[in-house]
């Protein structure tokens, strides 16, 4: 289970140490079991990040003032029929030969989109493979150039990296997307990854639900800790280059097609779900449905 973050007004003075330590994620590769979603935008606003683990949708215009603890933010969480049945599929990395166009035949064949974070170097050594994304109606958002660790770089190299990723993206594959929607590799990044991120117009994209698929674990395995995550709205965070992920989608999506869930990407999730609905996604767990 994540942690709750706290956003609060920039005080003109740099990170304590504490606060430093609490700016960096998890080591690269090191993806946490259940993350939740974090959504930073308002570009030219700024503000100290007292706890940057992937927690809560945090706007910068609507920052929180106090920590709020877990237990009562559960407890103001409302009750799922009042939430929409939403879920943003996301899938990190790539693209891959193989993996890639089975995972694309997958998803028409399930008529399902999703969003793709691609690495800029990975789309160039295979455009066709990105453009094959494009053409099947997926929306592809900024991974970064090279999938660095953010949270070891400066603003400026966080912005080379975005820019870098998007000009790349954008020569072969164009999407808006590209230039609006970021997610940091591995989840890391410190206050200058958000703040570059913001100068840039970008939407820092996290996740709800991580079920480590980066990692072999068993199609079954996947599935079950995914729908007992299961939150209204969600955003789940996926991998491009693992069969076994492929091999757990059908069952996925008429799981949550049964529990009445539409799939959306994710720029559609931020037009379609309110600000109060991505701060406090209701739990709904599906493992008994």
């Amino acid at each position: 289970m994540g942690f709750p973050a706290v956003q609060r007004p920039h005080t003109g003075k740099s990170l304590g140490a504490g606060e430093r330590a609490a700016a960096r994620s998890r080591p690269a590769g090191d993806e946490q079991p259940h993350a939740l979603l974090e959504v930073v935008h308002a570009p030219n606003r700024t503000a100290s990040l007292k706890n940057t683990r992937p927690a809560d949708v945090v706007h910068l215009d609507q920052v929180v003032q106090e920590p709020i603890p877990l237990g009562q933010r559960r407890c103001r969480l409302a009750a799922a029929g009042d939430r929409q049945r939403l879920i943003a599929l996301t899938f990190d990395d790539g693209p891959y030969p193989v993996t890639t166009p089975l995972l694309l035949q997958t998803l028409a064949e399930l008529r399902v989109p999703a969003t793709f974070f691609l690495i800029g170097r990975d789309a160039q050594q295979f455009p066709e493979l990105a453009q094959a994304i494009a053409a099947a109606g997926g929306e592809i958002a900024d991974h970064t150039l090279s999938h660095p660790n953010l949270d070891e770089l400066g603003e400026a190299a966080v912005t080379a990296e975005l820019h870098g990723g998007a000009t790349t993206l954008q020569a072969i594959a164009p999407d808006p997307a590209e230039r609006t929607l970021f997610r940091p590799p591995h989840g890391r990044y410190t206050l200058a990854t958000i703040q570059a991120a913001q100068a840039a117009g970008y939407a820092t994209i996290l996740w709800n639900d991580d079920p480590g698929d980066w990692r072999s674990v068993p199609p079954a395995t996947l599935l079950t800790h995914v729908l007992k995550h299961a939150t209204a709205p969600e955003v789940l965070l996926l991998h491009s280059g693992k069969p076994g992920t492929i091999a757990m989608l059908p069952e996925l999506v008429a799981r949550y097609r049964q529990a009445g869930y539409s799939f959306v990407t994710v720029g559609s999730l931020l037009q379609r779900a309110s600000a109060a609905e991505l701060n406090h996604p209701a739990k709904l767990p599906l493992s008994g449905s």
